[in-house]
């Protein structure tokens, strides 16, 4: 086992030319906590205050250079958020090797809007686990886009980072005292005895019977599965999990959050959604779960523009509205072209006995002509690629096709790493 560093280290993000002193501040009391200190200077004027000889400084034009510009560049552009973009790219840059090779050991970030987001560039890609604080001035409102997917701790700083009194004095002192204790628990945390390797698996209601079964069956076989629901924010995170490197394979029964992405539902994950798997390389089994369906919430926000579509009344917060033959055969391309660029071994699972709870005989999403859009499109998208095909008679939910699935990932799981599981 890796014995742990003598001394944790913090990287602090931000910017020094505003933030200067009270970086200063919050590194010496990174230093009297015991803890090193690195930090990533993301600002683009020069300095106004540097932190003491022990911390080590990575400069502004370090992190300008690795975003592919320069600290003078910056300066002429006069664009705000061109800087923002950039330095916060550079500083991502250079930080993820360092937490890769066990260098760092937490981050801790000051800032407004313009800090904030620089900052969450910065640790978006990070492992999960390593401690990652942010002290905002924005907590009190949507903090979404600096969280995304990622396990950041924000920290409302009450009053605005300027200067140290009496308030800022006691909150970062407390951010400060929060991200030396973690860091340094985060040194010392070995692998437990017995830990599994990952699989995540993405699920929705109506697509529960499918993933409870391949979840059993991937517990058998010596797997710890973490399952995400499909709701905008599960297909963020799935997708961010896939980035870190932390699993040995995805079992993405339920891509429904396309749909909403397509269509303009409430709960789509964006256009990345079923990317980050392949990117990766990782092997992955893929289905067409609850293409069926877009979300809306109560039937009265419906937009307007939807108003002679099918709908179904899920809940009274909830209405599901059935995707059309088009849409789905847009999906089936989209899907099909993701899963034809992935560079890792890639299964697509189609369940042309239906793709939800929903979309069966006598169930009202039922609708062959959509399904054989949905199913055509997929599989003309695939053809020629390296994709191996499932193509079933069976129904999503049956726990025959589940299971098969979940061994099929297995297999291709083992193929690669055949040490993983026993």
């Amino acid at each position: 086992m890796t014995e742990p560093p003598e001394q944790p280290t913090v990287a602090l993000v931000g910017t020094l030319d505003t933030k200067g002193a009270e970086y200063a501040w919050v590194a010496e009391r990174l230093a009297a906590h015991g803890v090193g200190v690195l930090v990533l200077d993301a600002g683009i004027r020069p300095p106004v205050v540097l932190p003491a000889a022990s911390s080590t400084v990575i400069s502004q034009h370090e992190l300008a250079s690795a975003a592919g510009t320069s600290i003078a560049a910056l300066r002429d552009g006069n664009d705000r958020g061109v800087a923002v973009t950039a330095m916060g790219e550079g500083a991502a840059a250079v930080l993820g090797p360092i937490a890769a090779r066990g260098a760092v050991h937490g981050v801790l970030a000051l800032g407004g809007s313009g800090g904030s987001s620089v900052a969450a560039r910065a640790v978006r890609d990070l492992p999960i686990g390593l401690p990652k604080l942010l002290v905002s001035t924005m907590v009190a409102g949507d903090v979404s886009p600096y969280v995304g997917a990622a396990d950041v701790t924000m920290m409302y700083s009450v009053v605005d980072i300027s200067g140290i009194n009496q308030i800022s004095r006691a909150i970062l002192g407390n951010a400060a005292a929060g991200i030396a204790a973690m860091a340094t628990a985060y040194a010392r945390r070995a692998p437990e005895v017995g830990d599994r390797p990952l699989v995540a698996a993405s699920m929705f209601g109506v697509t529960t019977p499918a993933v409870e079964a391949a979840r059993a069956r991937l517990e058998e076989l010596g797997y710890e599965v973490l399952v995400f629901h499909a709701t905008g924010s599960g297909g963020r995170a799935l997708e961010g999990l896939a980035r870190s490197g932390l699993l040995a394979g995805v079992l993405d029964l339920t891509t429904t959050e396309l749909a909403d992405d397509l269509v303009g539902g409430v709960l789509t994950a964006g256009p990345d959604r079923l990317t980050a798997a392949g990117a990766a390389g990782i092997p992955q089994v893929v289905s067409l779960g609850a293409l069926d369906m877009v979300n809306f919430g109560p039937r009265e926000t419906v937009p307007p523009a939807f108003a002679d579509r099918h709908f179904f009344e899920h809940n009274p917060t909830v209405t599901l509205m059935r995707t059309t033959a088009e849409e789905n055969a847009e999906l089936g391309r989209r899907i099909g072209r993701k899963l034809a660029n992935a560079a890792g071994p890639t299964v697509l699972v189609a369940p042309r006995g239906g793709v939800s709870a929903l979309d069966a005989p006598g169930m009202p999403f039922q609708d062959p002509e959509a399904s054989a859009a949905l199913f055509d499109a997929v599989l003309g998208a695939v053809a020629g690629s390296g994709v191996e095909v499932v193509d079933s008679r069976l129904h999503v939910n049956e726990p025959e096709l589940a299971i098969a699935a979940a061994d099929r990932l297995h297999a291709l799981i083992a193929a690669r790493r055949p040490t993983m599981v026993a």
